[in-house]
């Protein structure tokens, strides 16, 4: 089992190839993948160091699995060429998701769709994927109408760029800005580029990755995506309307039963999710569980997950782990 990372030196990178380890993926060799000027360098795994080569002599090593990080452009020019030679890609940018040749896919919710002839998958968008983790065992039961979502996204969705214009920031420093405005003790209402319709790409990917996950184009969703200085992960205050009726204590059930979240929710003694304790973990984490009573059959909750992992890294890996358990690779 030859699994290529690409874009192992980059942020979300350096992330997978710590979770392979952890989860002790079964790969016989690591194919560490990056741009002309990383060729070369070392990256460990494990008790190993394995160099960093092309892109074009990754695909002629013929990997089985091709787990991509490495920007919507580069996995459009070249996860076709790797699919050519007959390697299975995960992406994880946002190139192929709304593709509808393309499954887009979420394990706990969606990976029985996947069959031998899918050659290029893609991971959704970290804060579609923690919100719809909460929101898939609430879906089968109540039927959802309505969500309105607003995201407290964390700096390391947008890189390294932006985590280093945090720590100048810090330190009182000039230097290169990943965001049009100083982020330390600042939010921006800005993740991603505005479109003509007034909302961001991240914005419009929550509503529409959200309806294809699901399979359910009724679910409407609004957003307003927010970044914040934060390293830990991405939250999210969610309001959801329901066409049925629920008990609060129901909800929590549900949500603590499904697989891959957590309920933390007692405010009695201060417990609800928080990216500090979310960082590094694979759950998502789901509280302030309440019911809205401005109008009926309507939730309101918070929500919270690491966005390099569950939100980027793990999901991708969840899905290879289950092309192999399956035998579709």
């Amino acid at each position: 089992m030859k699994v290529a990372v690409v874009g192992a030196t980059g942020m979300v990178g350096n992330v997978m190839l710590k979770v392979l380890e952890e989860r002790n993926f079964p790969l016989t060799e690591l194919i560490p993948v990056a741009s002309e000027r990383s060729v070369g360098k070392k990256v460990k795994y494990g008790n190993n160091e394995y160099s960093v080569v092309s892109l074009e002599t990754a695909v002629s090593m013929k990997p089985e699995i091709a787990l991509f990080s490495a920007g919507g452009e580069t996995s459009l020019l070249w996860a076709p060429k790797f699919a050519a030679a007959g390697t299975t890609v995960i992406d994880n940018s946002s190139a192929w998701r709304m593709n509808p040749e393309n499954k887009l896919v979420i394990p706990e919710i969606n990976a029985s769709l996947l069959n031998r002839n899918d050659k290029i998958i893609a991971n959704p968008n970290c804060s579609t994927i923690q919100l719809l983790m909460a929101l898939k065992p609430l879906h089968d039961v109540y039927n959802i109408k309505r969500v309105v979502v607003s995201t407290y996204q964390s700096i390391t969705g947008t890189g390294v760029k932006a985590v280093k214009q945090l720590e100048n920031e810090y330190a009182g420093e000039k230097g290169e800005m990943a965001y049009p405005y100083p982020i330390h003790r600042n939010a921006l209402p800005h993740c991603d580029v505005f479109q003509d319709n007034g909302y961001t790409k991240e914005e419009m990917k929550l509503t529409l990755e959200t309806k294809k996950i699901l399979g359910d184009d009724s679910v409407n969703v609004t957003a307003t995506a927010i970044r914040i200085p934060v390293v830990g992960g991405h939250s999210e205050s969610v309001n959801i309307e329901f066409s049925k009726d629920f008990e609060e204590a129901d909800v929590r059930k549900l949500l603590s039963e499904f697989p891959g979240v957590t309920v933390q929710d007692n405010t009695a003694v201060n417990t609800y999710p928080m990216p500090i304790y979310a960082e590094g973990k694979d759950d998502v984490f789901v509280g302030r569980i309440r019911r809205d009573h401005s109008q009926p059959n309507t939730l309101n909750m918070w929500i919270v997950a690491d966005n390099l992992r569950k939100g980027a890294a793990t999901n991708a890996i969840q899905i290879a782990e289950y092309l192999i358990q399956n035998k579709l690779v």
